[in-house]
């Protein structure tokens, strides 16, 4: 259990944590919710013992241990991916030094009967039944696993981490946090570097995790998902609730409504006895009874209205110019960084009015095509050229890091605004939340979220009739988040927008296009209905049912009108065959690389002479049951 007592910490005049408590208990998922600047981070850090609040104390149980993956990390150089991820098992990797240490000097020694080469042997059996214990032998299997989890290949394990982005080493450092399994984890932000995969993988290793986790996102469905508690830092102060996110949502708006209920009765009852003091008062024979009424009326506990902070900026796109209606045609577009390939021969067109999302994991070349599709990145081969009048609004994935940092908000804004709008510019950052003094401000002074809204307020300043956005909500809170989804949503232009956050691309979008290996398939609906078709912590729940409830359909003559209609019964028949083909095939391929991760899964494994054998034989049937998987989905989408 973690107590939090009487925390106290105040910046110059403004006070971030009152005095608050908060114990934790095992078992327990916190979802830490608040504005920007809330002191959401500041906490986590108090847990952490990064830093130490003005008053009060932190007091955790002996031996309590804690995994703290916070926003500004850097990892060492020079190690490969799985030499750092391995890190994580320091005392498992000492105690083999050591075990391997013992057996040398007892092939070399022959002093078979002195007290020291017993010792040697005890000490041998201790450490052997204590490595048991920590399962040494499943260690660097249990690495590869979370790895891949969190979205690595195999050929990335013995690259350097300083070939990695930020975002991807932050992923390492998660894996590392999640092979210790501490009592208690901290994660600050964890969403924002990662894919839609790897965030339902995190969700589903969370669910089986049995120690206690506190977490800070602006991602309502993962903490949906992943907590079981809500607790909101507001005005210095933390407000508890025994539910996940959307359930406090509900919660604290009821207990709010209840409050302002009974404050205002209050207030009545408060002005009425007054009334009477005031008319006793001025009667000499009830003036004593008037004085006792106030005494009691000063002991009184008053109920208080907290004061919320709802200031949300103001965001309304400018109304689009036409265009012509095709906005953009990709045709056998490919792209290679070097040797990578990242996008092989794809095609792609989007028509005017249209709103796309691009998903899939990172690497992937999302990114890549939005960028190459802006004129922002040349493309290897094939082309992508814009239609007729098309104008672009581009809000990049490192936007934010991109405006300088010497500047101040004001003069970041005349950059980038024509002449015509410099009048205007105070009025659009007093709609973003930045006013009197704060336009005076230099950028680097900014917080994550106040530079992702001044990015976006540097959009507004021209015209555009085809609207990129690549991670918008990076570092914006739950109530910037809605406003722009809503201003997205009245938007009349064409939209394409790359994004991982699955409740902010709900219902935006008409096409979903999903990167992966390489390629690009198309699924006619919004996030939501690409999750049910790919179910993406399996690939194929949903298909799988799908078929089944196809199956017995057809077995019952249900068969829904109009399916199959223009289809022969030899197609037909040839398709049933590719499916009870691909299923068997599926069959075989997965009981193959199950048994070859239980042999990876072996002590001194990647020391046998086949290792590398039976690495390559893992990737190849891997991708086969990939390219099994996608010719079964295509018949049996073809059935039904």
């Amino acid at each position: 259990m973690l107590n939090l007592s009487n925390i106290f910490v105040k910046y110059g005049d403004r006070t971030l944590l009152d005095h608050v408590n908060l114990v934790v208990k095992p078992g327990e998922r916190i979802g830490l919710v608040g504005r920007n600047g809330a002191g959401k981070s500041t906490l986590l850090k108090i847990i952490a013992e990064d830093m130490s609040p003005h008053e009060g104390e932190v007091v955790k149980p002996t031996h309590f241990t804690v995994g703290y993956l916070h926003q500004d990390m850097l990892l060492p150089k020079g190690k490969t991916v799985l030499d750092e991820t391995m890190t994580a098992f320091a005392e498992v990797l000492a105690l083999e030094k050591r075990l391997h240490d013992i057996q040398e000097q007892l092939a070399t020694r022959e002093d078979y009967e002195s007290d020291a080469y017993h010792q040697l042997i005890e000490d041998m059996g201790d450490i052997t039944e204590h490595l048991h214990h920590l399962g040494h032998a499943t260690t660097q299997a249990d690495v590869e696993r979370v790895l891949h989890g969190l979205g690595f290949r195999h050929s990335d394990m013995n690259r350097l981490t300083d070939e990695f982005s930020g975002g991807w080493q932050m992923r390492i450092e998660l894996a590392k946090i999640l092979l210790r399994q501490p009592d208690l984890i901290l994660l600050d932000e964890p969403t924002n570097h990662l894919d839609i995969e790897s965030i339902l993988w995190l969700e589903d290793w969370l669910d089986r995790y049995p120690g206690m986790a506190i977490v800070i996102s602006h991602d309502r469905r993962f903490l949906d998902n992943v907590t079981n508690r809500t607790v909101e830092i507001v005005l210095g102060r933390l407000e508890d609730y025994k539910a996940a996110y959307s359930k406090y949502v509900e919660l604290s708006a009821e207990r709010r409504e209840k409050m302002q209920a009974a404050y205002e009765n209050q207030q009545r009852v408060i002005a009425d006895r007054e009334r009477t003091i005031n008319r006793f008062m001025a009667k000499a024979t009830k003036t004593k009874m008037a004085q006792s009424m106030k005494k009691q009326l000063d002991k009184m506990e008053r109920i208080e209205v907290e004061g919320v902070d709802a200031t949300v900026m103001k965001l309304r796109f400018p109304n689009a110019p036409r265009s012509g209606e095709v906005v953009a045609d990709v045709k056998n577009l490919s792209k290679r960084f070097g040797t990578i390939k990242v996008l092989d021969n794809v095609n792609f067109q989007l028509l005017r009015g249209e709103r796309v999302a691009f998903v899939g994991q990172n690497g992937q070349g999302k990114t890549t095509l939005a960028k190459i599709m802006v004129a922002g990145e040349p493309a290897t081969d094939g082309q992508a050229t814009l239609g007729h009048n098309v104008s672009i609004g581009y809000y990049a994935q490192n936007q934010a890091e991109t405006l300088d940092p010497k500047l101040t908000l004001l003069e970041t804004m005349e950059k980038y605004s024509p002449e015509d709008m410099r009048t205007k510019l105070r009025s659009i950052l007093g709609g973003f939340l930045f006013t009197g003094e704060d336009v005076d401000k230099k950028v680097v002074a900014l917080s994550g979220g106040e530079r992702a809204r001044l990015a976006l307020a540097c959009m507004l300043l021209r015209p555009f009739n085809f609207l990129v956005l690549d991670e918008p909500t990076n570092h914006l809170d739950m109530l910037s988040k809605d406003v722009l989804k809503q201003a997205l949503l009245d938007f009349n232009g064409t939209l394409l927008v790359v994004s991982h956050d699955r409740e902010f691309l709900s219902d935006l979008s008409t096409r979903t296009i999903e990167f992966r290996d390489h390629k690009l398939k198309e699924y006619l609906g919004d996030v939501n209905y690409f999750l049910e078709k790919r179910r993406l912590d399996n690939m194929r729940q949903v298909e799988m049912r799908s078929t089944t409830s196809n199956q017995k359909a057809s077995g019952n003559g249900q068969q829904a009108d109009g399916q199959n209609d223009n289809m022969s019964p030899d197609e037909k028949k040839q398709l049933q065959r590719t499916v009870q083909r691909s299923e068997r095939r599926i069959t075989e391929l997965e009981t193959e690389i199950k048994k070859m991760e239980l042999k990876m899964g072996e002590p001194d494994f990647y020391n046998k002479p086949d290792a590398q054998d039976v690495l390559k034989k893992y990737d190849a049937s891997q991708a086969e049951l990939k390219s099994v998987y996608a010719e079964w989905e295509s018949a049996v989408e073809q059935l039904s």
